[in-house]
């Protein structure tokens, strides 16, 4: 887990109400930088999501000691702070720990697995998805 992620997680212990927690994540997509209009294309936009949603992986090296990063934007403010938390997990880690994370497991540390609603739910599984099939297949075609 990266140290990012951590902080997340000290954070969210430390808010007790959801409206307050709700308010960060928010916060965190507010401090992301805007993508590039260029990348808001369809080959970087994610299915599944209710809201629109691009993600733009970037790798550097190869295998599975290549190192992975991201950028996202989302037009709907929760999702946009969801990004943020993804990034805050996967940014600046090897590809092999992208494909090794329990995405799930480390959401459910915010404790946001309870309480998002299904549709941002299944939003997040998709943008999980797609960061990890970037990750497998970056393996996959250079080992």
């Amino acid at each position: 887990m990266t140290e990012d992620f951590q902080e997340i997680v000290e954070t969210f212990e430390f808010l007790d109400d959801w409206e307050d927690r709700y308010r960060h994540v928010i916060e965190l997509g507010k401090e992301m930088p805007d993508l590039n209009e260029a990348l808001r294309v369809p080959a970087t936009k994610v299915d599944g999501c209710a809201s629109q949603v691009w993600i733009v992986p970037k790798i550097e090296g190869q295998g599975p000691n290549g190192i992975f990063t991201f950028d996202g934007e989302s037009d709907a403010m929760i999702v946009r702070g969801l990004i943020a938390i993804l990034g805050a997990l996967y940014n600046g880690v090897t590809l092999q720990q992208v494909v090794d994370t329990d995405a799930a497991a480390a959401f459910g540390q915010l404790g946001l697995d309870q309480h998002l609603s299904a549709q941002r739910s299944n939003g997040l599984r998709a943008m999980i998805e797609r960061i990890q099939t970037v990750a497998q297949a970056n393996i996959a075609e250079n080992s």
